[in-house]
């Protein structure tokens, strides 16, 4: 779950950053009863209850394929449609990170990072619609080391403004509230994850989303660069490379770097793979599983 997000807490993270706008990415299971999954909304790309895991492998110089950290992400359902968003469904988005043995001993800390995002979608929604969804609330929950963050987000899309309420849990300090203009379609560093798939990509293309993080609005660069044929976990497939321009003084994240995600040219436009290099060195994100309530079920 990549997220590569700029915040209020000390320290500039490393893999904290690279939890949620890139996370991204996809299959140890074959992809049988397709037409048995159910759309979370007509157009989107992604089905109700689909889970993407994704494994993350840390290499520098000699040191190659070393497992550092595991993403997850679930779509689904939270309720029935109400007649408040025009009797449309409330989809519930879920991002977990979390680090394993190697990471601590090159960062010196574990890291986990749990978001929830609850979107509605868009009325007027056909597919790669400029606004496929609106964001209603976000809620973080990150650990690292033996310091924990909580923070929530609530969006009004009439005003145009996000209230983010920040505390760290084990300190004695009182939660911070900001309230924030921004402009549509705004995205947070899960729910753009989505948004990312919902566009219609073309090489050559690129476009900006204005994306919200711990009291902040930024906004993210992407860069369609290549079309090729790539091996991932669900077979050989056509995939388009695009850039989320993160890094820089402007940036989501104020470091050097660079980041490409690989989205699938099909109607799924699945994140296969990502790919961040860092000063540290180069971590490579591959999809290891994509499944559904009833392939789980048979499991």
């Amino acid at each position: 779950m990549l997220t590569f997000v700029r915040s209020n807490h000390p320290k500039n993270r490393s893999l904290a950053g690279f939890s949620l706008t890139a996370a991204i990415v996809l299959s140890n299971m074959a992809l049988s009863s397709v037409a048995a999954q159910q759309p979370l909304s007509p157009g989107l790309p992604f089905k109700r209850g689909e889970e993407l895991i994704y494994q993350a492998e840390f290499k520098k110089g000699l040191l190659r394929g070393v497992d550092v950290a595991e993403f997850t992400y679930r779509a689904d359902v939270e309720r029935a449609p109400t007649d408040v968003w025009s009797n449309l469904p409330l989809i519930r988005l879920v991002g977990d990170v979390v680090t394993k043995g190697f990471f601590i001993g090159l960062v010196g800390y574990h890291f986990h990072e749990h978001v929830e995002s609850s979107v509605t979608p868009s009325a007027r929604f056909p597919m790669f619609d400029s606004n496929p969804f609106n964001v209603l609330h976000t809620g973080k929950i990150e650990e690292r080391g033996k310091r924990e963050w909580t923070s929530d987000a609530v969006f009004n899309h009439q005003t145009r403004e996000v209230a983010w309420t920040i505390h760290e849990v084990n300190q004695n300090q009182t939660a911070q509230t900001t309230t924030i203009r921004f402009s549509e379609p705004i995205q947070d560093v899960l729910t753009v994850i989505y948004f990312l798939r919902t566009q219609r990509l073309e090489v050559g293309k690129s476009f900006d989303v204005p994306l919200t993080d711990s009291g902040r609005v930024f906004r993210l660069s992407v860069a369609v660069l290549e079309r090729k044929k790539i091996s991932t976990v669900i077979g050989r497939v056509d995939a388009f490379r695009i850039e989320p321009a993160i890094f820089g003084d402007s940036g989501l994240v104020r470091s050097r770097g660079q980041f490409s995600i690989w989205i699938t040219d099909d109607d799924r436009h699945l994140p296969v793979k990502a790919q961040l290099k860092v000063d540290l060195g180069t971590f490579d994100i591959k999809l290891k599983r994509l499944s559904f309530p009833e392939t789980r079920q048979a499991r």
